[in-house]
């Protein structure tokens, strides 16, 4: 069997919907979500570091919940919901997560933040008045491995917290 053959033989009709939108592809089943949605959907907000589930740069929502997607086949968000950093915003408009992380922790070199801001959004919807260890804990899978910058990192997340709040008690 040629290489051709086995990869055509690995394949599956599925359909996954990715910032509310139906995809409907043939997918490998060696394809990771990172793979799929930077390489097949050109969605490269979703950044691959360490590929190996360790720093959290890949973080999008499946179903609500965060993931590293370089952990997750794609061919396994058959019939689920993913959000990417592109999905957050919704627009051209930043959404007000990106807004308070870039205020308060200024641009960094960036590379972890779509993961961080992920992460971040996946903890405000199931809580929306978190304390400083449930900040901590969201994020203990992230890490920011080029610029060192952890603890504004965790204090840039408590103002979004905070704001989210004030959001919320209105």
């Amino acid at each position: 069997m040629t290489d051709q053959e086995n990869w055509q033989e690995n394949v599956k009709p599925t359909e996954i919907f990715v910032n509310g939108k139906r995809i409907n592809s043939d997918i490998s089943c060696r394809l990771t979500l990172a793979e799929f949605l930077r390489e097949t959907l050109g969605l490269t907000g979703t950044k691959v570091d360490c590929n190996r589930g360790e720093c959290g740069s890949c973080t999008v929502l499946l179903d609500g919940d965060p993931v590293y997607a370089c952990t997750v086949l794609a061919v396994e968000a058959s019939g689920r919901q993913v959000m990417t950093i592109e999905g957050l915003t919704g627009g051209t408009r930043p959404h007000l997560i990106h807004e308070v992380f870039f205020k308060e922790f200024g641009p960094g070199c960036g590379y972890c933040m779509p993961g961080i801001i992920m992460s971040t959004k996946a903890l405000l919807e199931k809580n929306p008045t978190p304390s400083v260890y449930d900040v901590i804990k969201a994020l203990d899978g992230n890490l920011c491995r080029r610029c060192g910058s952890d603890p504004c990192i965790i204090e840039a997340a408590l103002a979004v917290c905070e704001k989210f709040a004030r959001i919320e008690a209105r």
